[in-house]
């Protein structure tokens, strides 16, 4: 029985440092295992970004288009520019067996949740409050009003913890740990009983 890929959300506050972990995941995985979502929006391209790999960079009409047909799986309009996820290249990776990684912020993910509730949600926190101030600091790119701000959105953020399926922690230089605990939840999902319904049917070749 070929099994459908998994829509895997990853979310959480800034300094988690879920861009390294998606980074270090795809660099591990077995070639095919996953695809990256690659988001839609309507602002202009910057320097040395480049269509299809960054954005997908759509004109007004053309992503007001995709709404319509209902061609896009979230979106949100900021800043007078959409961004969004386009649903029918997921469907296809996940249809042909592809996990599909969607990074992607909390209110974007509860939404995708809405839409497509097997989708696997998983939160990636650092340890505790102090842990993640100081990562932040640590940049040293960030204005202290900056850094008050991604505090108290990440409060906001780990409210929403309850709608999701997995807590990962991501500890100080234990990346690796985490990565590993994800790959861990992709094979819980996939060979979880709700996942394998038709299992019997196919046993008997009926």
């Amino acid at each position: 029985m070929k099994k459908k890929g998994l829509l895997l959300i990853i979310s959480g506050p800034s300094g988690a440092g879920k861009g390294e972990l998606v980074k270090r995941l795809r660099a591990t995985a077995p070639e095919g295992f996953f695809a990256y979502s690659v988001s839609a929006t309507t602002r202009a391209a910057r320097e040395g970004e480049r269509h299809g790999e960054n954005y997908y960079f759509l004109t007004r009409e053309e992503f007001e288009s995709r709404i319509a047909q209902d061609g896009m799986l979230e979106y949100a309009e900021y800043c007078g520019n959409y961004y969004g996820t386009p649903k029918g290249e997921i469907e296809e990776k996940l249809a042909n067996g592809v996990h599909v990684i969607l990074e992607i912020e909390v209110q974007g993910a509860m939404n995708v949740k809405r839409r497509m509730p097997e989708a696997v949600a998983v939160m990636i926190a650092p340890p505790d409050y102090p842990n993640l101030e100081r990562r932040l600091r640590g940049r040293g790119t960030n204005t202290e009003e900056d850094i008050q701000n991604r505090l108290a959105k990440a409060k906001e953020e780990l409210s929403t913890l309850p709608s999701y399926d997995y807590l990962v922690i991501n500890y100080d230089d234990m990346l690796d740990k985490a990565v590993q605990d994800v790959f861990d939840i992709i094979k819980v999902e996939q060979d979880s009983v709700k996942r394998n319904s038709g299992f019997v049917v196919d046993f008997y070749g009926k």
